[in-house]
């Protein structure tokens, strides 16, 4: 028979803290002049919330509608990926591994304020705010093919600005010649950085490049929303780069810094595994992956996310224009 509990406090009714009271902690304490009282708490005290900020509390995630134009040759005659699919199928393992952990983890990612800074070798670096991302720059609609390295793609109708845009105005120096990217680092907003195991083994932050002609290409996308939204946290709010002939893992996300620099930078899957990953990563059907083929592709489309929906993959994923970039260089080998 089990033994029976009890209490050697008795309280009653009249006992409980006003709602109101409670929901008003914080106000009440600064009232009472405890402005770092959470600092004075024990851990487990602090973490339990009671002195959880309520004028400073999250708010989920809400997509705003954005003006933008639909330049004729980026409006792709190909059937879109659903929505619903860009957004609960992603690859951003600061939010976790799984391919739906981002959706589940990112819901109350702050995005607003954010900054964004263009510097190193340029004459006239740049800092934009999180206005500035959607309103310095025309912004236009460019329904691009995403090829991911592990041999899924989308087709996703993003909206954003060519990152030349973004580059002239910084004023690349002469000695520039590459154009390295950083996520935010944030390892409270973040659950994947706080962890090795969550997120993917990475030494954060994540962090990219691309040559500074590559980033200079007409293609090459900063995008800030697709589906004629702001991004969702999961595809990288609030900004975020796009290279559509390059595997995804190239088109870093969240980013907060673009440095322009005279020497080839470091990218995150190259230093974690470079064998496997290296710093051009162009879509090649003809190389394979060490551990899997890249000839050809599930797309994900209206099916379900394990349809077997396989089609042939392109060189470049199809975006032919961008070889007279690689002249010269030996593209059997895994860029």
């Amino acid at each position: 028979m089990p033994k029976l509990f009890r209490p050697s406090v008795r309280l009653t009714e009249n006992d409980v803290t006003d709602e109101q009271v409670y929901l008003n902690r914080r106000s009440l304490l600064k009232s009472m002049g405890f402005l770092g009282a959470s600092t004075l708490l024990s851990t487990p005290a602090s973490a339990a919330g009671w002195f959880w900020s309520d004028d400073e509390e999250k708010t989920p995630f809400q997509a705003q509608p954005l003006e933008f134009t639909q330049p004729p040759k980026y409006q792709i005659n190909e059937t879109r990926t659903p929505e619903n699919k860009v957004t609960s199928y992603n690859n951003f393992y600061e939010f976790g591994t799984s391919k739906d952990a981002p959706a589940k983890n990112a819901t109350e990612f702050q995005t607003n304020p954010w900054t964004l800074k263009v510097d190193g070798l340029v004459n006239k670096p740049l800092t934009l705010d999180y206005d500035a991302l959607t309103a310095r720059f025309p912004l236009q609609e460019r329904i691009y093919r995403l090829r991911c390295v592990e041999a899924w793609s989308m087709v996703v109708p993003w909206v954003g600005f060519e990152l030349a845009s973004l580059i002239k105005q910084a004023d690349p120096m002469m000695s520039a010649k590459y154009v390295a990217f950083e996520t935010l680092y944030d390892r409270d907003q973040m659950p994947g950085q706080r962890s090795r195991f969550m997120g993917g083994g990475i030494d954060y932050p994540y962090v990219e490049g691309l040559r500074l002609d590559e980033a200079m290409h007409p293609l090459t996308l900063m995008a800030v929303g697709l589906y004629g939204k702001t991004l969702p946290p999961q595809n990288g709010a609030p900004i975020r780069l796009v290279v559509p002939w390059k595997y995804g893992f190239k088109s870093i996300k969240s980013i907060v810094r673009i440095r322009l620099t005279d020497k080839e930078p470091p990218t995150t899957w190259n230093r974690l595994a470079s064998n496997e990953y290296g710093f051009y990563a162009n879509v090649n059907p003809s190389v394979a992956h060490p551990r899997w083929s890249q000839a050809s592709e599930r797309r994900i489309t209206t099916g379900g996310l394990l349809a077997r929906n396989r089609i042939e993959t392109q060189m470049f994923n199809g975006y032919t224009e961008v070889a007279p970039m690689y002249e010269g260089m030996n593209l059997s080998r895994y860029y």
